[in-house]
């Protein structure tokens, strides 16, 4: 399908390049219930950390696409979060060999 080809052109044309990211379940549950179920979905930005390290930022938003942040800013505010701190592949990638998108 598409996202086969998708990420293959994207490794072909970033050899060695961050090919992405790992985010823990409960992160993902913790953004899909915030709100009191105002959230109903996610998105996620590109980014690049203080580090010069490209990085994914996700977080809730609202049946609008508003996105629903934290009163103070990565340090969550009630049931509110953003989540910065996936793991990245490499170096944590897939052990499947054969996977298709890794």
């Amino acid at each position: 399908g598409m996202a086969k080809r998708w990420t293959k052109n994207y490794r072909d044309k970033n050899p060695g390049a961050v090919k992405g990211f790992f985010f823990g379940r409960d992160y993902i549950k913790q953004l899909l219930l915030e709100g009191d179920g105002t959230c109903k979905g996610i998105r996620i930005y590109f980014a690049i950390d203080d580090d010069g390290n490209q990085r994914l930022v996700l977080t809730g938003a609202d049946e609008k696409q508003n996105n629903i942040l934290p009163k103070d800013e990565g340090k969550g505010g009630g049931d509110r979060v953003i989540i910065d701190d996936g793991s990245p592949c490499p170096p944590d990638c897939p052990e499947d060999p054969n996977d298709p998108l890794g």
